[in-house]
């Protein structure tokens, strides 16, 4: 089935909207007339919200899943073309992100899981292209430029983090932190700019800049430093947590697994293509008001719906003034992510970074296709911010400016088909992952997870351990599932005894 979201470019269809996806649920809803009020409704059908409905239902609550779009996923959503999938957000997962590596074993997909990386052939090397001009590197050189850099960022406390963030799980455990989350990577960077050689400040801002999608002054410097804790405090942990490790079959068919599961309890009735008005929390329950008109009553609600967008929905009654404020920050992460297939094969093993001045600046070759060629999966972010289906022509240059034409064959930027998901134009995220501003963090982190009367608030932008990725999700649809189901059983129990 085809989603309505996501764009393709081929030089013989050009540019069209839509992809396909497994991800896409048909029919679109299976809600009947007959029941009047629900156990939980739960909003929004990513990861977050698809572990709260599966675990409720399995839990014998009575299940109602809206969402907005055509299909599950969320964020994190992979389509399948020719029998390969582009991963248009969240990508990579590890056995050291618990909750996605225990789902991963629930459903025996572990031998499913593959690495990007595959330097056994072609160029094998990686280039840096920046004012100074273009150089190539083994990609053990690469490693040893990216790991020097990253140690000189993080080295707060003489130990790289460790000190400063012992418990990443429990954010600003340590308070000697909280003035990081005042500072930003650019205020960090000024103050290593002296120890940095050029190519190690260059690599060193694209890499944070691929983890924030926004800018050097607006990226907070704590959470980056919550990320490197998460990874271990080392640049191999980074590594392999963050960018290695995939789904051979695409993000969107482990998403099936939890929707599928669901379902089978026959306890989760859903309706998707139903975007969400008005959420009013009462004494006796919930009430939500879809923007087709349609209205839905459970004695509680788990609502998922990104930080970006939760201000295109009114509460009542109103939301708490910190949980306003936190909405009105939001967070920054404009990320462009962008899918090219190439047909220079000897780019599986290349890696590249073109800073400052292109749109795209941080690729991979992430795979091979079907039709042997190769994959390389772009970034971009606020620096230099363009909405990849505008301009094409535009787009095709960002990816080719990627490679200096002097290393390589006329082939290489022989593009064959562009696949991207513009995040930043998408109404139901706003924005790409989580990723905080200067201050939000230390200001508003308990505002953002606070529930609102019958209203949980469940979500991946304010987990404790591996906030803004898919096990993030998890952890808070986990956390949301039991206080729901707690609360649930106690008001039936109560009932069942009048």
């Amino acid at each position: 089935m085809t989603s309505r979201d996501g764009y393709t470019w081929t030089p013989s269809a050009g540019l069209k909207p839509g992809v396909p996806s497994l991800g896409v649920i048909t029919p679109k809803s299976n809600l009947t007339s007959t029941r009047v009020e629900y156990d939980v409704v739960v909003i929004g059908a990513g990861y977050c919200g698809l572990t709260a409905a599966r675990n409720c239902a399995l839990e014998g609550l009575n299940v109602l899943l809206l969402e907005a779009r055509d299909r599950i996923g969320g964020r994190s959503w992979s389509s399948n073309i020719g029998g390969y999938p582009f991963e248009m957000g969240g990508t990579w997962v590890h056995w050291g992100q618990s909750n996605t590596w225990r789902e991963i074993m629930r459903y025996g997909l572990q031998g499913e899981v593959e690495s990007s990386f595959d330097f056994e052939k072609g160029v094998k090397h990686f280039e840096l292209n920046t004012s100074e001009g273009s150089v190539t590197m083994s990609h053990d050189d690469e490693d040893a430029l990216l790991d020097s850099a990253l140690k000189k960022f993080t080295n707060v406390d003489g130990v790289y983090g460790r000190k400063m963030i012992p418990l990443p799980h429990t954010t600003f455990h340590n308070p000697e932190s909280v003035p990081l989350d005042a500072m930003s990577a650019a205020d960090r960077i000024a103050q290593i700019s002296s120890k940095l050689s050029p190519q190690e400040r260059a690599v060193l801002e694209a890499s944070v800049l691929l983890c924030s999608g926004g800018t050097l002054e607006t990226t907070s410097f704590h959470e980056f430093m919550h990320w490197w804790a998460m990874c271990g405090y080392t640049y191999q942990g980074w590594l392999d947590m963050l960018i290695t490790w995939k789904f051979k079959a695409g993000q969107s068919n482990f998403a099936r697994q939890f929707f599928e599961e669901a379902l089978a309890t026959k306890r989760l009735s859903y309706a998707f293509d139903t975007p969400i008005q008005h959420i009013a929390s009462t004494p006796s329950g919930v009430t939500i008001n879809a923007k087709n008109g349609q209205t839905y009553r459970a004695l509680r609600a788990i609502c998922t719906i990104p930080l970006n967008v939760l201000s295109s929905i009114t509460f009542s009654p109103p939301l708490s003034p910190g949980k306003q404020a936190a909405i009105a920050t939001g967070h920054v992460n404009q990320t462009i992510k962008v899918h090219a297939e190439i047909s220079n094969k000897d780019l599986r093993s290349w890696t590249g970074i073109t800073y400052p001045h292109n749109e795209l600046y941080y690729a991979i070759g992430d795979g091979t296709t079907p039709a042997g060629n190769t994959h390389i999966v772009c970034f971009g972010g606020q620096n230099k911010h363009m909405d990849p289906e505008a301009d094409i022509s535009r787009t095709k240059s960002a990816v080719q400016t990627l490679f200096t034409p002097d290393h390589y064959a006329d082939q290489t930027v022989d593009i064959q088909r562009l696949v991207f998901h513009n995040w930043s134009k998408d109404e139901y995220a706003k924005g790409a992952w989580f990723f905080a501003p200067p201050g939000l963090l230390s200001t508003h982190l308990d505002d953002m997870r606070e529930r609102s009367g019958n209203v949980v608030f469940a979500g991946s932008d304010w987990a404790l351990g591996w906030r803004s990725f898919i096990d993030g999700a998890i952890e808070e649809g986990q956390r949301a599932g039991v206080e729901v189901r707690r609360e649930v059983q106690g008001v039936k129990g109560a009932r069942a005894s009048l």
